[in-house]
C-alpha cells in the first residue's frame, strides 16, 4: 500500500520494509492522552517547536502506525530500525507531523 499524502499519510522505511503512518484523530487524541495536552492546539504547539525527544518520536511514530492500522506498542517501536538511523526516525516523525498539522522546520532530537 503507498502513501497517500492527501489523507496525511507517509511511507518510511522502518525494519527494512516499507510501511505508512498516519496520524488520524484517534492517533491525534492519543497523543494529547499521552503528553497531558488540552487540546489539539496544545499538542501543535508542543511539536511546532521544532525539537523532538526520542520519547516523543516513539510516541509520534507510534502512534502514527496505529493510526495506519498497524498494531504495534510504544516498546516495540523503540526497537524498530529505521533507514537512516536516529535521523531516519526524526525524518519520518517530521514528516508525519507536517502531513498531520503543516508543520515544518528544523526538527532536530534533543538529548
Amino acid at each position: 500500500m503507498a502513501a497517500n499524502r492527501r489523507r496525511g499519510e507517509i511511507a518510511a522505511t522502518i525494519d527494512g520494509r516499507e510501511r505508512v503512518l498516519c496520524l488520524t484523530l484517534g492517533a491525534l487524541a492519543e497523543l494529547e492522552a499521552a503528553f497531558a495536552l488540552d487540546d489539539i492546539s496544545a499538542l501543535a504547539a508542543r511539536f511546532g517547536s521544532g525539537r523532538l525527544s526520542a520519547f516523543d518520536l516513539t510516541r509520534i511514530i507510534g502512534a502514527g502506525l496505529r493510526g495506519a492500522g498497524e498494531t504495534v506498542s510504544d516498546a516495540q517501536v523503540g526497537a524498530m530500525r529505521f533507514e537512516g538511523g536516529a535521523a531516519g526516525a526524526v525524518g519520518a516523525a517530521s514528516a508525519l507531523l507536517e502531513a498531520a498539522f503543516g508543520l515544518g522546520g528544523d526538527t532536530t532530537a534533543r538529548p
